[in-house]
Parts: structure tokens; C-alpha cells; sequence
């Protein structure tokens, strides 16, 4: 795999609920050098911390920030090893943050850390030699909403400042949202809705991680709504890359299908991308035409590349169902 194809990774190594111990030692491509647990909330909880990865060499310039926020349904996973740091030879710098889990922290600590992350890199702009005006992100599932969040709902003040550097903004310019949920008032009814899969989560019960994160039963409309990128969609919204399979057994593919409309009716630039056939992951995510688009969308809208997003015909996605 070549390194920038670790981009394609993100939907793999978010391992649907849990992940591996992270390794000692980074294994990191040549020209990319990286700084490990940088806290980003003062004397805050252990899991508020970012790796950043920079280019050995300066940049003449600021560089566009990619932030990537992992998945692990709001209660594991891990942000080491990054999945996009291959994205650091291609100009950009990469973050890879951590926050509190469900089982620590109930909904909105994972979005205040979130923000608080983005506006501490703001803030160590110079330091880092970070473009505050080019910042996008990206996540699978659990990541995928949070990071879906991030663009919906920034700089609108909808949760409590954290972390400080209450100056900066916690906006970002661009998203890509690798099937996350992104409306808990009716993924219960789209689950059960759905001819084409069964949902593996017996939901409003222990193990649901939906109703875990917020801390009670999803009918619980005000706090279904409060955790939901859905709620906060608005014509200030960043632009919005989504990729979701046809046949995902944990996030209903209608949450994509009706955030992207939502979106395009509020005049949010949107690409939804179809991978027919597709679950939670799998190799389908990383065929070359799909890393080209997320490739092209980041380009486009943190660098300015005069390039058209296309999305792939769905055709040369389609893959077997496994159930």
C-alpha cells in the first residue's frame, strides 16, 4: 500500500467497536515526522490529547490541516495508528485526536472535545505552521458523526466552550463523512425499514452504543436531536464528501441518503457516494476510484485545486452482499 493510500485505510482500522492497543513506536513513512499526545485541553482528562504529523521539512507555507476523528461507537478505538497521515506527503498537516468515551462521558463531551481540539491547533497556528483557514475533517462511523458534528454545528455555539481558546473558531471547511450516523430521532425506524439488512444493535438496551452515548432511550427526543449533525444542517455548512454502503448492518444507509438531502436543501455543496452492496467497511472503501474522489474533494476545498468532483459510478462499486 502506498502511503497516501492509507487515506483509503481510515475505514478499516476504526474496527466497527473496538480497536487493538495502540503500537510503542510509530511506523511512519518516510518525510513525515510526528508529535505524540499533545494535550489539548490543560490539565484535562487523558484521553484529551492529538497526534500531529508534520513534514520533516518545512513548508514555505502554511499548510491545510486534515484532522481525523476515529471511530469505535463512542466507546473504543483509538487515534494512533492514523489512517490519514499518508496525507502529510500529499501538503497537508494531520491531526489524529482522542476524546472521553460513553462509558467516562456522556454526550457533549466527545463534540466539545472535538472543537476544543480544532481550536487549540488554531491557536498553535504558528507554532505548527498550520493555515487556520484551510481545516477539514474526517472519521469513520462513531468518527464519521462526530465529524459530520463538526461541520454542522460549528461555530454556533451549540455546546459549552472547553479547552479554552475560546478566540478561535471551531469552523472547519470541508467534511468527510465515511458512514456515520447522522440522525438518532430515526435511525431506530430506518433500521427496522430497511428490507436490504438487519441492524445488529438491539437498540435502547446496554449495548446499544446509540442510546449509550446520550445516556438514556433514544426516544428521548431533545437529547435524540442534541447529538444529531442532522439538527444543526444550515446554509453555513461546510462542504460535505459522504460515503456509505447500501448494506450496513450498524448505521443505516437512509441516514446518509437523508442528511445529504437536508443538506442540498439548505445549498450545501454534497457529494453522496453509493458503494452498492457495501456494509459497515470493507474493501469496496478502498478501491483507487474512491480514494481519488477524497483525494479530489480535499484538493478542491483546502487547497483550491481547480478539479471536479465526480463521484464513481456506483456500477464499478457494486459488490456482493455478505448478508
Amino acid at each position: 500500500m502506498k502511503p497516501f493510500h492509507l487515506l483509503a485505510a481510515v475505514v478499516f482500522l476504526h474496527q466497527t467497536l473496538s480497536a487493538e492497543p495502540a503500537p510503542k513506536a510509530a511506523n511512519l513513512p518516510p518525510g513525515v515526522r510526528m508529535e505524540r499526545d499533545l494535550a489539548y485541553v490543560p490539565d484535562g482528562d487523558e484521553a484529551q490529547r492529538l497526534d500531529l504529523y508534520l513534514p520533516e521539512q518545512t513548508s514555505e507555507h502554511p499548510l491545510p490541516l486534515v484532522v481525523h476523528i476515529h471511530g469505535g461507537g463512542w466507546m473504543g478505538g483509538s487515534k494512533f495508528p492514523c489512517p490519514v497521515v499518508g496525507m502529510v506527503l500529499k501538503g497537508y498537516a494531520v491531526a489524529s485526536i482522542e476524546y472521553r468515551f460513553s462509558q467516562k462521558a456522556k454526550f457533549p463531551a466527545q463534540i466539545q472535545d472535538c472543537q476544543a481540539a480544532i481550536r487549540w491547533l488554531r491557536a498553535n497556528r504558528e507554532k505548527y505552521h498550520i493555515d487556520p483557514e484551510k481545516v477539514g475533517v474526517v472519521g469513520a462511523s462513531a468518527g464519521g458523526h462526530l465529524s459530520a458534528l463538526v461541520g454542522t454545528a460549528g461555530g454556533k455555539g451549540a455546546f459549552p466552550v472547553i479547552g479554552g481558546n475560546e478566540d478561535q473558531s471551531d469552523q472547519v471547511q470541508a467534511v468527510c463523512d465515511i458512514f456515520g450516523p447522522t440522525d438518532f430521532v430515526n435511525v431506530v425506524r430506518q433500521a427496522e425499514e430497511d428490507d436490504k439488512v438487519k441492524n445488529v444493535f438491539e437498540f435502547n438496551s446496554p449495548k446499544d452504543p446509540y442510546s449509550s452515548l446520550i445516556g438514556t432511550r433514544l426516544d428521548d427526543e431533545e437529547k435524540a436531536k442534541a447529538v444529531s449533525p442532522a439538527t444543526y444542517v444550515g446554509e453555513g455548512n461546510p462542504p460535505f464528501l459522504i460515503l456509505h454502503g447500501t448494506h450496513d448492518a450498524l448505521v443505516p444507509y437512509a441516514q446518509s441518503t437523508q442528511f445529504a438531502e437536508a443538506l442540498k436543501a439548505k445549498g450545501v455543496p454534497v457529494w453522496l457516494q453509493t458503494l452498492p452492496g457495501a456494509g459497515h467497511g470493507g474493501p469496496a472503501f478502498g478501491k483507487p476510484e474512491v480514494i481519488r474522489l477524497m483525494n479530489d474533494f480535499f484538493d478542491k476545498f483546502l487547497k483550491g485545486a481547480e478539479v471536479e468532483i465526480q463521484l464513481v459510478p456506483e456500477a464499478e462499486l457494486a459488490v456482493e452482499p455478505k448478508n
